[in-house]
C-alpha cells in the first residue's frame, strides 16, 4: 500500500510546491481543495469537481455525524463510495462548526456537548469521538479536534484555549492510533500571537504529525492580520510535512499564502460565490447580476475553458441568475472551481520555473485592470 508521504518538489522564496502521495491518488502542491460539507460540493457533480483539476475534497464532520451519521456512512461504505469520489478525502474535527454554536453548546476539558442546529438533539463531540467519526468516514487527511475561538479576543483566552487545543492534540493523536495510509494533521492555534503560535508548533512537534495546519485564521481578524501570522507561523512548523492553512479564501489570500510558505488551502467561497451571481476570474469579481450584462454577448472570460465561458454568454448567465434557474448556480459555480483550479495550477508552474515573483506581479496588474469594459 502506498504510504502518505510528501515531496517537496522546488521552492521559490518561502513558496513551495510539491506532491503527496495517498493510497487514492496524488496531491499537488500548493493544493486548494473545494469543500464538499454535507458530501457533496454544492450544484457540482463529483465528475465535474474532478474535471476542474482538484485532486482532493473536504467533508465536514459536523455536519455528517449529524446527517446521515457516521455509522450510516461507514455501513453504506465509507464517504468515498457514498459521494461517489476516488480521490482523497480530508475532514475538517468538527471544532470549527462546534465554536459557530457558542449559544448552543457547553465547553469542557473533556470535550464539547451541544444540541443540533438541525433538531435541537443533544451531542458530545470529544478528540475520541471525533477520531472515531473520521475512521468511519474513511478520511484519507483526518484533523486533530480542536477549539477556535474568533478574533478580535484577549490573548488570555486565545492562549487558554490554544493550551486546551494541544491537549486535545496529543489524544487525537493516541485515539487515531496506527493507520497506514491515512495521515493526521494536528493544528496550531495561538491567535495573533507569535510567542503562542510559538509554543503550540513546539507542541504539536513534540507529538508528531503527519502534517501541520496553521488554524484559528479567516475568523475575523482580517487579511493584514493573517498575512502578518502567516509572516512567520508556517516557519515554525516542520519544512517536511504538509503546511495547511485553514478556511481561505479569495484568490490574493490565496497567492499571498503560497508567498508565505502554505501548502493547503481550502475554502467554501468559489461555490457559495457561484450560486449567489459572483464570479472569479482573472480580472476580479463579477457580479453577473448587474444589468450591464443584460445585452453582453461575450463570454464570462474568453481565456476560460469552463462549460460556462465555452458554451455560455454572460447575457444568459445574467439571464438565469435573474431567473432563479439551477443552472446559473451550477456554471457559475464550475467557473469558480474551474478558475481556482487553474490558479494554482499556473502558481505551481510558477514556483516551478523559479517565476513567482513575476507572476504575482501580473496577477495583481489583470486584477487592477478590473474587468471588460461593457460593449
Amino acid at each position: 500500500m502506498t504510504r502518505f508521504a510528501f515531496t517537496l518538489q522546488a521552492t521559490d522564496g518561502r513558496a513551495r510546491t510539491g506532491v503527496i502521495d495517498t493510497p487514492r491518488g496524488q496531491i499537488r502542491t500548493p493544493a486548494f481543495m473545494p469543500v464538499g460539507t454535507a458530501a457533496t460540493v454544492k450544484a457540482m457533480m463529483p465528475e465535474s469537481v474532478a474535471a476542474t483539476g482538484a485532486d482532493i475534497l473536504l467533508g465536514n464532520t459536523y455536519h455528517l455525524m449529524l446527517r446521515p451519521g457516521a455509522e450510516r456512512i461507514d455501513r453504506l461504505g465509507g464517504l468515498h463510495r457514498f459521494m461517489n469520489w476516488d480521490k482523497p478525502i480530508l475532514t475538517d474535527s468538527g471544532g470549527f462548526q462546534v465554536m459557530s454554536l457558542a449559544d448552543l453548546r457547553k465547553l469542557t476539558e473533556t470535550g464539547v456537548t451541544f444540541r443540533s442546529h438541525i433538531d435541537g438533539s443533544k451531542h458530545e463531540l470529544t478528540p475520541e469521538r471525533s477520531m472515531e467519526i473520521q475512521r468511519l468516514l474513511g478520511s484519507d487527511i483526518v484533523m486533530a479536534f480542536d477549539e477556535c475561538p474568533s478574533l478580535p479576543a484577549e490573548e488570555s483566552r486565545v492562549a487558554e484555549s490554544m493550551r486546551l487545543s494541544m491537549r486535545w492534540a496529543q489524544r487525537s493523536r493516541d485515539a487515531f492510533g496506527d493507520r497506514p495510509g491515512h495521515a493526521l494533521f494536528g493544528i496550531q492555534q495561538g491567535g495573533v500571537t507569535p510567542e503562542l503560535r510559538e509554543e503550540s508548533a513546539e507542541k504539536l512537534k513534540e507529538i508528531g504529525f503527519d502534517g501541520y495546519a496553521v488554524g484559528g485564521l479567516a475568523v475575523g481578524e482580517g487579511q493584514e492580520a493573517m498575512f502578518g501570522v502567516l509572516d512567520y507561523a508556517p516557519g515554525q512548523l516542520p519544512a517536511d510535512k504538509p503546511r495547511y492553512l485553514m478556511g481561505v479564501g479569495k484568490p490574493d489570500d490565496i497567492l499571498g499564502a503560497v508567498k508565505r510558505g502554505i501548502d493547503m488551502m481550502d475554502c467554501v467561497l468559489p461555490s457559495r460565490s457561484g450560486r449567489t451571481g459572483q464570479a472569479w476570474t482573472r480580472r476580479g469579481q463579477v457580479n453577473i447580476k448587474n444589468a450591464r450584462h443584460a445585452d453582453d454577448p461575450r463570454p464570462l472570460d474568453e481565456h476560460c475553458t469552463c462549460p460556462a465561458c465555452r458554451n455560455y454568454s454572460r447575457a444568459y448567465l445574467h439571464h438565469v441568475m435573474r431567473a432563479g434557474e439551477m443552472i446559473s448556480g451550477m456554471l457559475l459555480t464550475w467557473h469558480n472551481l474551474h478558475y481556482y483550479q487553474e490558479l494554482m495550477a499556473d502558481i505551481r508552474g510558477a514556483i516551478a520555473a523559479g517565476e513567482f515573483a513575476a507572476f504575482e506581479t501580473e496577477f495583481h496588474a489583470q486584477r487592477a485592470e478590473g474587468d471588460i469594459p461593457p460593449l
